[in-house]
């Protein structure tokens, strides 16, 4: 019995440190943050075509970061305005900040 009960054990311990794992690696690109990945939009807001699927990817990866971009004096004119609601409508995402 004692035996068995090792086993338990050392698997809930492994159960554990994975889920503490995972959950550290979703927070750890949450926070990478980075308005250039952004840069596959750029011929979409400087035309008529809709925005590429690899802009709406990166708009997807990048949108917990974009209410923090819309702070930021430098980089608040590039996710305000039509070209922001033309892309967030073509890849269907919803911002709210």
């Amino acid at each position: 019995m004692k035996i068995q009960v090792s086993y338990l054990a050392f698997y809930l311990v492994v159960v554990a440190t994975v889920v503490v794992l995972l959950e550290e690696t979703t927070l750890t690109h949450a926070v990478m943050c980075n308005p250039i990945a952004l840069s596959p939009c750029a011929p979409a807001s400087r035309t008529a075509a809709p925005p590429s699927p690899v802009c709406c990817d990166r708009l997807r990866m990048q949108k917990p970061c974009l209410c923090g971009y819309y702070k930021n004096p430098i980089l608040k004119r590039y996710v305000t305005g039509s070209d922001a609601n033309k892309f967030a409508k073509a890849c269907d995402i919803t911002i709210k900040c």
